[in-house]
């Protein structure tokens, strides 16, 4: 059989803002070099538990493993993360937050940059503020994925990109992930699903369907937008 090493294992993750329960008693596991389709509509807990993995957030029970550790100071060396919506300063030049993400991570790829900024026509020389949103939303991924991370976690990486874009982004993703490990939310399941080795559904905190995406789609006979469809409608 074969021995499948998890690079996530969470289990039992229950978190609640006042009344509302964000976690319920939710488990699952990431396999190493996989790339994870978190799917599910808006306030079904995928925020809330990647904030979870990425130590922003903290359970009211349960636990998380990144490679055997708690969220802290050791995972976030490991841990490349895009958060759903920009979190660069808006006066500073693309310059220099490429060299703010130089100073700060110390796996930060100086030659995938170059060739992801190359492929996604990201000029260096703009201010953020002077981006148009997609740009914006280029530049982000650009520079998360410049990282020789072990684990990406892209929280609706394409949202606000048209057709076009949303293509030679994804294309990039899957040329510069490696042998790394990706958890991906969206709502753009269509185009990004090529992306997906696997795909979890959540619903009120709970997965409620989760499994290989080929696999899915040959149970289900149909492919994965139209499942989500089938779960949410």
């Amino acid at each position: 059989m074969e021995n499948i090493k998890y690079i996530l294992e969470v289990n039992g993750a229950s978190k609640r803002y006042g009344k509302n329960v964000a976690l319920d008693n939710l488990n699952l596991k990431v396999r190493e070099g996989s790339v994870l389709g978190l799917l599910g509509p808006n306030g079904t807990g995928k925020t809330t538990l990647l904030k979870s993995i990425i130590g922003l957030v903290k359970l009211d029970s349960g636990n998380v493993l990144i490679d055997g550790m708690k969220p802290g100071v050791e995972t976030k060396k490991i841990i490349s993360y895009l958060p759903d919506s920009n979190y660069l300063f808006e006066n500073l030049k693309v310059s220099e937050c490429v060299d703010l993400f130089k100073d700060f991570y110390e796996d930060f790829n100086m030659e995938k940059c170059d060739n992801l900024f190359k492929r996604m026509n990201i000029d260096k020389n703009v201010r953020v503020n002077q981006m148009s949103k997609g740009y914006v939303e280029r530049l982000n991924v650009a520079l998360v994925m410049s990282r020789d991370a072990k684990l990406f976690v892209l929280d609706e990486p394409i949202g606000g990109v048209d057709p076009l874009a949303r293509e030679m982004i994804i294309d990039a993703i899957i040329d510069n992930i490696g042998d790394a490990t990706m958890i991906v939310t969206t709502h753009l399941i269509d185009s990004m699903s090529k992306l997906f080795d696997d795909v979890c559904y959540i619903d009120d905190g709970k997965v409620v369907l989760e499994g290989s995406s080929d696999e899915l789609i040959e149970q289900k006979g149909k492919m994965l937008e139209d499942i989500y469809k089938e779960i949410y409608s």
